[in-house]
């Protein structure tokens, strides 16, 4: 399970990124002592680092500036401020992404994943995998496993499939897979939902798996 250390002042939207990384399959590793949060990533080893800019009376890029002396941790800036100073300062000093707050989840979780796959290699089996109660999605080829059968997805199926798998355990809002789907600026039918919903499950009932996603009535479906 891949690690990744929370270094955010607020308690509120650091219980909250506790909350959505757990449940995307990620191991959440918070801190509020700002003063040794180099020594946290020397300790735990961190597989991403989430770095709030402003921290009370420390600077997040202080702080990155430090930990880039003795370790390449992937590390992602998140700020309520958005300046093209700022983030040109995030850049420069060895940040690999910025986000600004208000920030959705479903995006947030997409630029981990995108930083994770670019920092990480993409020649690794178990990163092209992910597995849950036995059936395996394959990122490489859109294609579902389950024993000695599988079948191929359509690209939306498949997004649809891998949003759920990152946020299993979670019952994720029918509008935030909506968004995560198409363009938010383009108008899309709540039945386009639907459909894909169903020809999904009619896949999997295919390979024999039952019951893995779940409909949450008036709110939005859960694996």
């Amino acid at each position: 399970m891949l690690k990744i250390l929370i270094i955010e002042d607020e308690p509120f939207i650091r219980e909250e990124l506790e909350i959505l990384l757990r449940n995307a399959g990620y191991e959440p590793i918070c801190t509020d002592n700002f003063l040794t949060a180099e020594d946290e990533v020397k300790d735990n080893n961190p597989d991403l680092v989430l770095l709030d800019i402003h921290l009370q009376e420390y600077s997040g890029f202080s702080i990155c500036t430090s930990i880039r002396k003795f370790s390449k941790v992937p590390i992602i800036f998140i700020t309520g401020r958005n300046t093209s100073i700022d983030e040109l300062q995030a850049f420069t000093l060895g940040g690999d992404d910025y986000i600004s707050k208000p920030y959705h989840p479903s995006v947030l979780l997409a630029r981990i994943s995108a930083v994770l796959k670019r920092t990480r290699g993409q020649g690794r089996d178990e990163e092209q995998m992910l597995e849950y109660k036995g059936l395996t999605l394959d990122l490489r080829s859109y294609k579902i496993r389950y024993g000695a059968s599988e079948e191929e997805l359509s690209k939306n199926e498949f997004k649809l499939l891998h949003y759920l798998f990152q946020r299993r355990g979670e019952v994720v809002p029918r509008l935030d897979i909506i968004e995560y789907l198409w363009d938010q600026d383009v108008f899309i039918d709540d039945n386009a939902l639907s459909v894909n919903m169903t020809r999904l499950r009619s896949k999997l009932e295919q390979l024999g798996v039952t019951d893995l996603i779940r409909t949450k009535r008036g709110v939005g479906y859960q694996i």
